[in-house]
């Protein structure tokens, strides 16, 4: 048996890790696309490094696009075959594949423009909304703790992660000609004591793991300050200096912490009298999806919804979904809290969001995520190159470094507390920059872990 990694291998993006059986299989462990890698992303996103007709099962971890964004271009390519997930998981990818097959034929369109011009051929999205809907069909969902056998010798068994709704750990029990061997990934690792989600499960003892290691190197601010942050902020920006908090947030995930923080602010009587508006329609109907497994909440958040049915909700909460309204956002000088996506601040709504009120000084941009954009407002830049033109950076840039789905140093060394480290025979590090994964890898050889690797892109290591 060995294993090969085709994504997230010295990198944050694009998990793709396929296990090759003793009797011939091949299991690959997430189908994700490569995201904010420049002018390789759409090579990197061209290439798989393995035949797709030949995989014979897809096993997925959680919904995030670098860890299913790729499910539409396997199956144009020719996979047939089912897609492992747990329920909340299928319900959010339908969601957000649709969405980023938008996305692709978007961009493809805008960039075929610029190739007329240059009389240059036409290309063709990496996938469009009919690929997307071909994925839907091959869905098996698979609760959590429930062991299930896929074939002979080869069972599943998902742990809750605790990253995002339906986020899980793989875990597989191996069986060829007697020889057990059990095989974890971790897909990501989220945060024990999380505002709204179960803390990560333990799991079973494994011979090998594969394993994230995005914040390997870090340590978060404690959740409880979030709150607190989020509220000074408001008062600080919309009330007393009449201005806009623009904040950049995930569709999926971060929205949702927001809300919940917003609504919080209102059972304790602080929440200020304004419009807090959502412009992004995709996070209005994820919003809704995570509405429909309150069983995936953490305890607290259960008790919550005894004496609030709508822990998402709040008087002055704004959705918006028709692009007239968002264009008219940016026009108005009115106070409040604008919460738009995509992602890095980096596409979408929240881009013009950005260039309308950077140059004012009354306004802060928040949660800005590590990259592209996000990350030139970070450095806090005299000024910023936004729509192919230069404005002046005048407004506040700010985030609150405790809201990340990813789980620390700590989170992620105490998900791995439940393994004896001497049974462990191998466990590789996906998911995280190399950097930061060689800090990691030292850390944990001190717990006992005697055989921690780094792969590679591509490369294939043979597991005993």
């Amino acid at each position: 048996m060995k294993i090969s990694f085709h994504g997230a291998a010295r990198t944050v993006t694009g998990s793709k890790h396929l296990l090759h059986l003793d009797n011939g299989k091949k299991v690959l462990l997430d189908c994700g696309m490569f995201q904010g890698l420049g002018k390789d992303t759409i090579r990197l996103n061209s290439e798989w490094g393995f035949e797709p007709s030949e995989i014979d099962y897809v096993i997925i971890s959680h919904a995030h696009i670098d860890h299913i964004g790729l499910l539409p271009k396997l199956v144009k390519d020719g996979y047939k075959g089912k897609i492992f997930c747990t329920p909340p998981t299928a319900s959010l990818a339908k969601l957000l594949l649709i969405d980023s097959a938008h996305i692709q034929e978007a961009d493809v369109r805008y960039l075929n423009k610029q190739r007329e011009k240059e009389n240059r051929a036409p290309v063709e999205p990496l996938y469009t909304e009919v690929d997307a809907m071909n994925v839907f069909p091959l869905f098996e969902t698979i609760p959590y703790n429930d062991r299930f056998k896929i074939e002979h010798g080869l069972e599943l068994l998902y742990t809750d992660c605790g990253h995002i709704l339906g986020s899980a750990a793989v875990n597989l029990r191996i069986n060829h000609k007697g020889k057990e061997t059990t095989i974890t990934f971790s897909g990501d690792i989220g945060r024990y004591r999380d505002m709204i989600l179960r803390s990560p499960d333990e799991f079973p003892q494994a011979d090998y793991v594969i394993m994230e290691s995005t914040y390997g190197d870090k340590l978060h601010d404690l959740m409880t300050t979030s709150v607190d942050k989020l509220h000074d902020e408001i008062v600080r920006t919309c009330i007393e200096q009449k201005g806009k908090l623009i904040v950049a947030a995930f569709s999926l995930g971060r929205t949702q912490e927001i809300l919940y923080m917003l609504n919080r602010l209102e059972l304790e009587n602080r929440l200020p009298k304004l419009n807090y508006y959502v412009d992004s329609p995709l996070s209005v109907k994820i919003t809704d999806a995570v509405k429909q497994y309150p069983d995936h909440f953490n305890r607290p958040t259960q008790k919550l919804l005894l004496k609030d049915q709508d822990v998402f909700a709040f008087k002055g909460l704004k959705y918006i979904e028709e692009v007239e309204d968002s264009i008219h956002l940016n026009t108005s000088t009115e106070p409040c809290m604008i919460i738009s996506a995509s992602g890095m601040a980096e596409a979408g709504r929240v881009k013009h969001h950005i260039a309308h009120n950077v140059s004012e000084a009354r306004n802060t941009i928040m949660h800005c995520e590590p990259a592209s954009l996000g990350a030139k407002l970070k450095l806090q830049p005299a000024e910023v190159r936004i729509f192919g033109r230069m404005i002046p950076v005048k407004a506040s840039i700010t985030e609150i470094t405790s809201l990340s789905a990813h789980g620390d140093y700590e989170d992620m060394s105490q998900w791995l507390g439940c393994q004896d480290p001497r049974e462990v025979r191998k466990l590789f590090l996906v998911h995280g920059e190399y950097d930061v994964q060689v800090n990691f890898r030292e850390r944990l050889m001190k717990k006992g872990f005697m055989d921690v690797e780094i792969p590679s892109l591509h490369q294939v290591i043979g597991l005993g």
